[in-house]
C-alpha cells in the first residue's frame, strides 16, 4: 500500500535540512557567540603582582636611589641625602676591582653549574635503573642534603676542612698523607675555592636529579623497546631516545643553576668571608663588602643593580641560544 507523501511538507524539510542535507546547527539563523573571557582572571592575578611589587619593587627601586647617593653612616646618623649622580658608578667601573671580581664570578658560576649538570645528569639516569628500594632510599638522602639550609651545610664543611681537628685532615693523614694532617684549606684562593665549590654542588645535585628523574618517567619504554629492536645500545638509546626528551629539562634547569650559582652569598661568606685576602670573593660578597662591611652603602647599591645587569645579559644570552636551537629544530 504506497503512502502519499504531501509535496509541500517535503519542501519545508529539505529547506530544514538545508542545501547539503546536513540540519542546520542553529535553527534561529544566527552563530552562538563563545562567552568572553571577561576580566576575572586579571582581578585574580592582581594580589599576586600587588605582593610581587611590593617585595621585589620597592626593594629594587629604593635601591637605584641610593646607588646615586653619597650615602655612609655619618649621612645616616645626621639623616642627609646627598646626592651625586653616577660618581658610584664611575668610580666603579672605573677601577680594576669590579671588573676582576666580575671575570671571577663568570668563572666560578660556568665551572660550578657544568659540574652540577654533569653529576645530576648521571644522579637522575641512575635513579631511574634502581629498583624500588634502592631509589627510595637514594632519593631521600638527595632530598635531606638538598632541603639542608645553606648556612648549616657550610658549618658543617667548616668542620670538616678544619685545619686541625677537621675530618678530611684526619682521614688523609691516616691514608699515609702525612703533609696534610694540618693543612688549612681556606688558606689559598684555590683551596677555597675547591671547598665552596664542593660545598655548592653538594647542594645542588639533588634539585638536578630529582628533575631529571621526573623527566625519564615522561619518557615512552615503547620507544626504548624499538630502539633495542634495531639493534641500538645504552649510548645510542640514550642519544636518539632519552636526550631528545630530556632537553627541555635541562634548558631549564641549567638555566635555574646560572641564576642560583651566580647570586650565591651564604656558602661562600660562611666558609672565608671572601678571603684570603679578598680573593674569593664574587659579585654579591664585594657588593656587601663595599657596602655594608667599609660602609659605602651607595658604592655597594652600585655593584648590586651592576651584579643584577650583568645576571640578566648572561641570562638572556642564554636563551637567545635555547631558542635557537628550538628554531632550527623546527
Amino acid at each position: 500500500m504506497a503512502v502519499q507523501t504531501n509535496p509541500s511538507d517535503v519542501a519545508k524539510s529539505a529547506a530544514a535540512r538545508g542545501q547539503d542535507g546536513q540540519p542546520p546547527a542553529n535553527q534561529g539563523g544566527g552563530r552562538k557567540r563563545k562567552p568572553g573571557v571577561g576580566i576575572a582572571p586579571y582581578l585574580l592575578l592582581v594580589p599576586a603582582l600587588a605582593v610581587t611589587a611590593i617585595l621585589l619593587g620597592y626593594p629594587l627601586v629604593k635601591n637605584g636611589m641610593l646607588s646615586f647617593q653619597n650615602l655612609n653612616m655619618g649621612q645616616l646618623i645626621q639623616h642627609v641625602t646627598e646626592w651625586n649622580g653616577f660618581k658610584n658608578y664611575e668610580e666603579i667601573l672605573g677601577g680594576e676591582d669590579f671588573w676582576r671580581v666580575t671575570v671571577r664570578t663568570i668563572v666560578f658560576t660556568g665551572v660550578n653549574v657544568v659540574l652540577i649538570m654533569v653529576l645530576g645528569t648521571l644522579t637522575g639516569l641512575l635513579l631511574a635503573r634502581l629498583g624500588k628500594k634502592m631509589r627510595l632510599t637514594l632519593m631521600m638522602g638527595l632530598v635531606l642534603a638538598w632541603a639542608m639550609p645553606f648556612v648549616a651545610a657550610s658549618t658543617v664543611y667548616q668542620w670538616l676542612f678544619a685545619s686541625r681537628y677537621g675530618v678530611v685532615n684526619y682521614v688523609l693523614d691516616k691514608a699515609g698523607f702525612h703533609s696534610m694532617a694540618d693543612y688549612n684549606w681556606t688558606g689559598s684562593q684555590l683551596s677555597t675555592f675547591f671547598v665552596i665549590t664542593l660545598l655548592i654542588v653538594w647542594g645542588s645535585v639533588p634539585f638536578v636529579a630529582i628533575n631529571l628523574y621526573a623527566a625519564t618517567t615522561t619518557i615512552p619504554k615503547e620507544l626504548y623497546e624499538a630502539a633495542s629492536l634495531d639493534g641500538a645500545g645504552s649510548w645510542k638509546s640514550f642519544t636518539s631516545v632519552t636526550f631528545p626528551f630530556m632537553r627541555p629539562f635541562l634548558f631549564a634547569t641549567t638555566f635555574l643553576e646560572v641564576i642560583w650559582v651566580f647570586k650565591a652569598f651564604p656558602q661562600i661568606f660562611t666558609i672565608n668571608e671572601g678571603g684570603p685576602n679578598r680573593l674569593t670573593e664574587t659579585l654579591p660578597i664585594y657588593a656587601f663588602v663595599e657596602g655594608v662591611g667599609n660602609q659605602h652603602y651607595g658604592m655597594g647599591a652600585a655593584i648590586s643593580l651592576l651584579t643584577i645587569l650583568i645576571l640578566l645579559g648572561l641570562t638572556s644570552f642564554y636563551l637567545r641560544i635555547v631558542l635557537k636551537q628550538e628554531e632550527d629544530e623546527l
